[in-house]
């Protein structure tokens, strides 16, 4: 079909005779669908999209914008979490999470909606949390499992250094 038409021949003889000889070289025969009924959609105008997500094998949330996708994902990572592992695999999926987030506030697109990064040692103590514990000798769980280490008291600093005068001040 990358042949000119020629002059003196109606186009639609000249198209007629390309699909029948297409037809008799078999060029058609292996075409999917070839002889089934084309498949009646009903009214609905995005049946090619349905049709094209079910053959490639993705789903909707594909064609939602970015800021959509990530709000999704961290709606869902809470069951990520609980079905990981290892606390590596906890890690690792909430740092790639968090690697998406980073990289669409730099550049954001599409709704403009308030996203923020997961914290990391939340999303590891839920998985723990999650995690039966483990067992002593008598079936019950061991005294040191269950302790946590201590934490040191924070402390507080000024905030200026009028704030930190007044408190070398105050201290006197």
């Amino acid at each position: 079909m990358t042949e000119r038409k020629p002059a003196g021949v109606p186009f639609e003889t000249w198209v007629e005779r390309q699909i029948r000889l297409a037809q008799e070289a078999g060029a058609f025969d292996d075409l999917p669908g070839y002889g089934k009924p084309i498949p009646d959609h009903g009214d609905d105008p995005d049946w090619w999209l349905r049709s094209y997500l079910d053959r490639e094998g993705l789903s909707a949330e594909a064609l939602l914008p970015e800021s959509l996708q990530l709000r999704r994902e961290i709606e869902r990572l809470p069951a990520a979490v609980d079905a990981a592992h290892g606390e590596a695999e906890v890690r690792e999926l909430v740092r790639a999470l968090n690697v998406r987030i980073a990289e669409w506030i730099r550049l954001p697109s599409g709704p403009m909606l308030p996203i923020h990064t997961v914290d990391v040692g939340e999303m590891v103590e839920r998985w723990r949390a999650g995690r039966p514990a483990v067992p002593g000798g008598d079936g019950t769980p061991s005294p040191s499992s269950l302790a946590t280490p201590p934490r040191a008291p924070r402390r507080s600093r000024p905030r200026t250094r009028l704030g930190a005068y007044l408190r070398r001040a105050l201290s006197r």
